[in-house]
């Protein structure tokens, strides 16, 4: 991926090596055990722990904004930056389009566990992202796990990773999150996870949409970019991870599909760059 020459976004937060205030356990019993259960599963958490009340869960604030001698010293952070800052004008540009405002979030790097609106984060999580403080929170530990475990390396696939996020953030703007978590209060949890499988699988085609655009203003992609891509999304679909955990496979209790869910739904916004192409919630086949 070319992505030295782009502009660095400042919606950086560097929590590595800070400790959240309270110990590990002052998130709760409750929100570790949760933690474990949705990894042990394949589940993204983020729903488990959402809606916790931020004022019971205070957050750290002793992090910085890295500076640019810091991301030149820290090349994992630096291509971080640009991605970020390509979400922050693909994003703008469309909702300026739609006549909406488009508020930036802020990337939180953190090291092992930190506070967010939503609850404790831990690395044993994965990437997340908190609607209560509009934050995507990511230990870079993760991609070393991309590379090892899921065998799924490369810039371009952990660029995806973060666009996946900023896709949640995208739906929490447009008041989709809050409308499917209004929705799976009154469902079955088979039914919930339905509806939770179609909400991942947006915020993968939003994924694909930043991707063509990005590409379309810097040309950001060279050989074998969009296949790293389609790769870590196969690496993450429900089917493959149950099968590596478990030996089984449990459809009733997907959350984010499947991996050719996956991999179809991040090349529908990645062909197109429409966001409009996004609607999974009406898509008569996933």
């Amino acid at each position: 991926m070319r992505w030295r020459s782009g502009r660095r976004s400042s919606n950086i937060e560097d929590r590595r090596g800070v400790r959240p205030r309270g110990g590990l356990l002052g998130g709760g019993i409750g929100t570790i055990v949760l933690v474990l259960v949705a990894m042990y599963f394949g589940v993204d958490p983020t729903f488990l722990i959402e809606g916790m009340q931020s004022s019971s869960v205070p957050t750290s604030t002793s992090g910085t904004r890295p500076s640019a001698e810091d991301l030149q010293n820290d090349p994992l952070a630096d291509m971080i930056a640009v991605v970020m800052a390509d979400t922050e004008d693909v994003w703008q540009e469309i909702f300026t389009g739609m006549g909406r405002d488009y508020r930036e979030p802020t990337l939180v790097l953190f090291t092992g566990a930190t506070r967010s609106a939503c609850g404790l984060g831990q690395s044993a999580m994965g990437p997340f992202y908190c609607p209560a403080d509009q934050k995507a929170y990511i230990d870079l530990s993760f991609y070393e796990d991309m590379r090892s475990r899921f065998r799924a390396p490369g810039d371009f696939a952990q660029a995806y990773v973060i666009a996946h996020e900023i896709g949640h953030h995208v739906q929490n703007l447009l008041g989709i999150s809050s409308e499917v978590q209004r929705m799976k209060q009154r469902l079955s949890q088979a039914e919930g996870n339905r509806l939770s499988v179609r909400l991942e699988l947006q915020a993968d085609c939003l994924a694909g949409v930043w991707a063509h655009r990005a590409d379309k203003a810097r040309g950001i992609l060279e050989a074998g970019d969009v296949e790293e891509a389609l790769n870590a999304a196969s690496a993450i679909g429900d089917d493959r991870l149950q099968k590596q955990s478990r030996g089984t496979v449990v459809p009733e209790s997907f959350t984010h599909g499947t991996s050719a869910q996956r991999q179809r739904w991040f090349r529908t916004g990645m062909s197109s760059g429409d966001p409009d192409g996004c609607d999974t919630f009406n898509a008569q086949s996933l």
